[in-house]
Parts: structure tokens; sequence; C-alpha cells
């Protein structure tokens, strides 16, 4: 394709800390000349910056002391797809490795999800899952939004549209070609829907394996957000983008299948609240998500914004608690047979997939290893319950609850951990730091 300048830019990058898109636009000559064989090169700052990517001091991987050196990008095949809504455009996803030692870089993203997926494959496991990833739409371009100092954005709509087909009808010229594209760049889409809030939507994906998964999900979010300039559009995947609107959630379904495809969530078993058989993994697998659920949740809730989404009446979890088909649950168990799964409602849109994905593995191989049983399930409103552990209030707290875990010190081993709980510890430090509009129209006339 390159050669018929069908293809004349390749996109080689991968997912910082955020979850963002980090890389290079390769001539499509160059790519076949150089990179395909060599890969390519990234300051290795990049895994260490905020979101206004100021080289955060602080970081043992890298740092102003050692240099900032190089770290070397080698494209996954894999991953290699059109990019249908760019010109001659396809795009491949990098494994980062140490440009000195040749190995993976632990805390990419990338390599935090594929670490877990080699425990499940060493155990005999295929994790499968789907993200369901929520958005709200803006009639505001990023530019215009940023000239209002992000006040006074106009959604686009204005009502709840949840299933609501009229109103969907307005975004389809924005939503269809979202569709399109993704179905024609190697992301299948299965449908899409108006959401609980005023201009918010959803679109689902096929499900595939964790870090498939994973892959389609940043593709999914550069698509929206780049279809939506193109129509001079703007949609946020914030966890809450304003104190009363619904929550952005990244819902993620999960279940363990064996390599010659079957599902080994299934099975004759019975485990009281569930209306259906379940294998005895099924049942590890959710005991190890309900005891780690707040030990991880850095992963599932990674900004200070994250937490002001969990509230009651909101769609969103409260609290630790799982149960069949209800959706006030922070576990909501779904499906029968082969499609039986568990979709964990915690994460927001703001997660970074892979570590999403990878916090949810982890957990849930750990209950299968332990033998971990769930507690029981609950029948009723979660929201109204008292006596639940609940989920982390929280940055601060969610922080917290991962430096003091054992249990993530042992899967994710010391050099994730530091690095993450750096980078989170940088998110909260920076929040402080800032003065916010609220505080100024609440003091400085008055106090």
């Amino acid at each position: 394709m390159i050669a018929r300048e069908e293809i004349e830019t390749i996109i080689t990058a991968f997912p910082d800390l955020y979850g963002r898109l980090i890389g290079k636009r390769i001539a499509g000559p160059f790519f076949v000349e150089e990179v395909i064989e060599h890969g390519v090169h990234v300051c290795d700052y990049v895994l260490t910056a905020d979101m206004e990517m100021d080289p955060v001091p602080g970081y043992r991987f890298a740092s102003w002391e050692q240099g900032y050196g190089d770290i070397h990008c080698r494209p996954d095949w894999n991953s290699l797809r059109l990019a249908t809504w760019l010109d001659k455009t396809a795009i491949v996803f990098c494994d980062v490795y140490d440009e000195d030692a040749g190995d993976l870089v632990e805390i990419a993203p990338r390599t935090v999800l594929k670490r877990q997926m080699e425990r499940a494959k060493d155990l005999g496991f295929l994790p499968m899952g789907g993200a369901e990833l929520e958005m709200f739409i803006f009639q505001e371009t990023y530019e215009s939004a940023r000239q209002k100092g992000f006040q006074n954005l106009q959604p686009f709509g204005g009502y709840i549209e949840d299933y609501h087909i009229l109103q969907g009808t307005r975004e389809e010229p924005l939503i269809g070609a979202i569709r399109r594209h993704l179905d024609r760049s190697g992301v299948p889409v299965e449908f899409s829907k108006g959401e609980w809030g005023a201009g918010q939507h959803e679109i689902n994906v096929r499900y595939a394996d964790f870090l498939e998964m994973s892959d389609r999900s940043i593709i999914f979010k550069q698509v929206c957000k780049e279809v939506a300039m193109q129509q001079s559009l703007a949609v946020t995947f914030m966890a809450k983008w304003h104190e009363n609107a619904a929550g952005n959630s990244l819902h993620i379904h999960s279940s363990l299948w064996d390599q010659d495809g079957r599902s080994l969530f299934a099975g004759n078993g019975k485990l009281p609240g569930l209306p259906t058989g379940a294998s005895d993994l099924f049942r590890w697998y959710l005991g190890g998500l309900m005891a780690h659920a707040r030990e991880v949740s850095l992963f599932f809730a990674p900004t200070v914004n994250s937490y002001k989404r969990y509230q009651a009446g909101s769609f969103a979890p409260t609290s630790i608690a799982w149960a069949y088909d209800n959706r006030t649950a922070g576990f909501r168990i779904v499906g029968h047979g082969d499609s039986l799964r568990v979709e964990c409602r915690i994460p927001g849109a703001d997660a970074n997939p892979y570590l999403a994905f990878a916090a949810t593995l982890a957990a849930g191989l750990d209950g299968i290893q332990n033998q971990t049983e769930p507690p029981p399930a609950f029948d009723g409103d979660v929201y109204a319950a008292s006596e639940l552990p609940r989920v982390p209030a929280s940055l601060n707290e969610a922080i917290r609850e991962f430096e003091s875990s054992t249990f993530v010190r042992r899967v994710f081993g010391d050099q994730v951990t530091d690095h993450y709980l750096h980078f989170a510890r940088t998110e909260q430090r920076k929040f402080d730091e800032t003065v916010t509009t609220w505080e100024r129209a609440r003091f400085f006339e008055r106090i």
C-alpha cells in the first residue's frame, strides 16, 4: 500500500501514563526502509510527564540527572491497522524497550498489562473483555472551550437522552462517522446509543482479549476526538465534566477462556444470588475482584476528578458489592453459560484502559490462585446500604490503599508500584496547589 501510495503516513504510537497516544508520524518510504527493522526512538521523559508535558522530578525511571535519554519503540505488528479517519494513514502500536538493556520498560502501561496477560497464560487462561466507554459531545470546538475557560459550555443536547432515537438522530452525523471509521480501522462496532446525560453517548465495540481491547479503547477515544474536531465539535471523556451532569464510565466486562475457545466461567456450580450455574473459577475470580477493588482503585480512577463521579443515584457505584444484573452494584454479573461475565462498573472513562484491565486481571487471578470466596450477593439498592465497603472517596484515599497494599507490590512489583504512586501524588499535589473558580466565587468578596 505504501508502494502504491495508498498509505503515505504511518503513526507509530504507544500510551503514556494517562492513556494518551504518544509517538511520531513516519513517512511511508522511511517506515519501510528503517522503522520496520529498527523501530523508532522517543525521549523517555514522556513516561514521567504530567498532563501539561511537564518533566516531573522524583521518578527513578527518568530525570534531569539521568539526562532524559531515549527509549526504543518497536511496532507490535498485531496492532497495525488503517486510520481511515485520516488521509492515507495507518497506525501501529509500539512496545517500549530500554535503549541500553533491550528489555521491555516495566512501567509502560502496555507492558504492565502484558505482564498480567503472561500470568494468565501460564495458568492456561485467555482473558477476554469488553469496554463500554461513555463521552459527552459539545457544540464547541476545543479552541472555543479554552477561550471560554471551560465555563458555560454547550452540550449537544438539551435533555437526558438515554436510548432516545430522536436525539441520537441529531448526533448521528458525528456518531455515524465515528462508527464507520472504527469499523474500517479494525475496531468492529456493535451499537451506539444515547446515555444518561444531555449530549452523552456510548458506542460499544466487540469484545476481544484484554490487550486488543485496550488498544481498541485507545483507538476509540482518538477517533472520537479527531472526528469531532473535523466537524468543529468537541467530546470529553472526563469522569465528571460538570457537577450537575452524569459521569462518564469505562465499564469493563471480563471473562476467562481456555486456549480452545471454551468459557471457563460456565458451569453447574451454585452460588446464592446467581440465577445461573457457574464454575469455581468464576466464583474465585469474583472473590479476588471483591477483595482487591479498593487496593487497585488508583488504576480505575487516576485523577482527582475521577472520584466526583461516585454519587448515589447516578448509575456510578459507591460501594463494593456484587449482584446479578443490578446497576447499583460495583460488580454487576451478566449473562449465562458461555456469556457469563463480570461487569466492573468502578472505572471512569478517564482511566488508562491498559492499567484498568491489568488491575482487573491481577485481582481476579489472585482470587483464583487463593480460592477467594466472594461475600454474599447483595439484594436491592446498593446505594441505600450503609454496611458495605465503599469505593475510595478521593484520590488521596486511593493512594493510601495502593501504597499500603502488599497485594499490589506482589503482583505489579516495586518499580511499577512506586512509579504510579509518584504519578498519583503529583496529580494530587498539582490540584492542591491550584486556586479554583469555585474558591474565587465563594470567597473573593465575602470572606
